[in-house]
């Protein structure tokens, strides 16, 4: 009776919803999308293709709105490298970032969100319908076609390996002991030894182990033999260390879209152009175009948005030859008198469009 009694008084509990300045604070450094160990997305390799994300959303030429500024767009592009989905508030004011949310759905599709708007001072939670919220998502599921996958989470295995054999590669550099060598000295007083010890002791690079001959003698040695420096520095060749790290490296470069051969130190002009085209139509164009699908249901206008003009991702060359090619043409046809209906179709056999 009692404690029924306590538990009418007792003052309802009041808890976090996850969404306040502490959660964004411990979110901020949580790798959503990382290798298996959680930080594959700290190597080199990976940021380096985050930079090419972004770098080519940043200079996209975007068409029908003002909303999709160089900012907006690359971070757009960052938040789909890492996470593989970007989230935005439509406002009067512009975009409004997102750091976290939830999403209600009805038929597979985003009905209502719940939305953590960063801010200096700690965040703020908000609602918003479907149709205020700009999100973009890349390497969906069918069965959860309202969440993205980043590229490094559809590779945790090659990310995992690309971060373990980096993390061990820097112990190894750490605290090996690289350049150290056995160096046989003769036999003096043994005070002397264990100062000439103590001399080298922890000096990476340089002598690590004095052998006296009166220790070579009592191994059964003899004690002019064999008299040259012993090598103790590890010998990662054999462990197929360079050829491990390449080969995970080259696995999370495509899993980016980025051709391995751009990071190729022989790489030459056409390799990086090459490269760059294939990054540019066949991993970054098709991204932006969801993200102009999004922006046209959402905003209402005709949005365009094109990387291959500004990332000059195509043959300069070939496209002066085809262009003379179709001037050529057309002269020849309006020569003939064939109408340009005649020949506009005549092209669109060929695959031209316009």
């Amino acid at each position: 009776m009692l404690n029924r009694l306590w538990n009418k008084l007792r003052p309802i509990e009041t808890r976090s919803s996850g969404a306040g300045y502490t959660a964004q604070v411990m979110q901020a450094r949580e790798s959503y999308i990382a290798g298996r160990s959680g930080v594959a997305e700290l190597t080199a390799t990976v940021q380096s293709c985050v930079s090419l994300w972004e770098g080519a959303f940043t200079m996209a030429d975007v068409t029908g709105t003002d909303l999709l500024d160089r900012q907006s767009m690359g971070l757009t592009a960052r938040a789909a490298a890492l996470r593989g989905e970007a989230v935005w508030l439509i406002t009067d004011a512009g975009l409004m970032p997102v750091t976290d949310w939830e999403v209600t759905t009805r038929g597979g599709r985003p009905r209502a969100y719940r939305l953590s708007i960063p801010e200096a001072g700690g965040g703020r939670s908000q609602t918003a319908l479907a149709a205020e919220v700009l999100h973009l998502r890349i390497g969906t599921e069918t069965v959860t076609p309202w969440i993205g996958t980043a590229p490094l989470r559809r590779s945790t295995l090659t990310g995992g390996l690309l971060y373990a054999v980096e993390e061990a590669l820097k112990e190894t550099f750490e605290n090996a002991p690289l350049g150290s060598q056995i160096v046989p000295l003769p036999d003096t007083g043994a005070e002397d030894m264990a100062n000439m010890r103590a001399a080298f002791r922890g000096r990476r690079g340089s002598t690590l182990v004095i052998e006296g001959v009166a220790q070579a003698t009592a191994a059964g040695m003899h004690p002019q033999s064999g008299q040259k420096p012993d090598q103790i520095s590890p010998d990662l060749s054999r462990s197929m260390t360079s050829e491990t790290l390449r080969d995970a490296r080259a696995g999370i470069l495509m899993a980016y879209g980025v051709l391995p051969a751009l990071l190729n130190q022989a790489a030459t002009g056409p390799v990086v152009r090459e490269a760059q085209r294939q990054l540019a139509i066949w991993t970054l164009q098709p991204i932006a175009e969801l993200l102009a699908d999004e922006a046209r249901e959402k905003l209402g206008a005709d949005v365009q948005i094109d990387l291959m003009r500004p990332l000059q991702a195509f043959d300069a060359g070939g496209r002066a030859r085809a262009l003379s090619t179709i001037v050529k043409t057309m002269a020849e046809a309006k020569t003939a008198g064939i109408p340009s209906e005649d020949v506009s179709s005549a092209m669109r056999m060929v695959d031209w469009k316009e």
